[in-house]
């Protein structure tokens, strides 16, 4: 299976990327991770690359790693979309104290927009 990871560098992306290394490992996915720029999140499109890196090293797994620039979102659908990926993996949805799911922007366009599955890990 292709998956296509995406990550921005908030909490939820990093426990998204860790879980969909995980399975990948086990189930043998081809992976690719689109380190994208969220506004929300307090690293770097650098930082987070890096530690992308490392996540990959710990687990000496190989995964093409790309930085994509533009409108996080739209970047995702269109890099799924035309190279043929079988599922997106996003970090995205919080639990309110009432039980609902507050899913970031990133998270709601890409399930809004995209054509292929899209994994949400909480």
């Amino acid at each position: 299976m292709r998956t296509l990871v995406g990550i921005g560098g908030s909490d939820d992306s990093l426990r998204a990327l860790a879980v969909a290394l995980e399975r990948a490992q086990d189930a043998g996915d081809e992976v690719t991770v689109a380190v994208v720029e969220n506004p929300d999140s307090d690293l770097s499109v650098e930082e987070v690359e890096t530690r992308v890196h490392e996540h990959l090293d710990e687990r000496t797994l190989d995964a093409d790693v790309r930085v994509l620039r533009g409108h996080p979102g739209s970047q995702l659908v269109d890099v799924a979309d035309s190279e043929g990926f079988d599922r997106i993996v996003l970090g995205g949805g919080e639990t309110s104290p009432l039980g609902k799911i507050s899913i970031g922007s990133i998270a709601e366009f890409v399930l809004l927009n995209a054509n292929t599955s899209v994994t949400l890990i909480r």
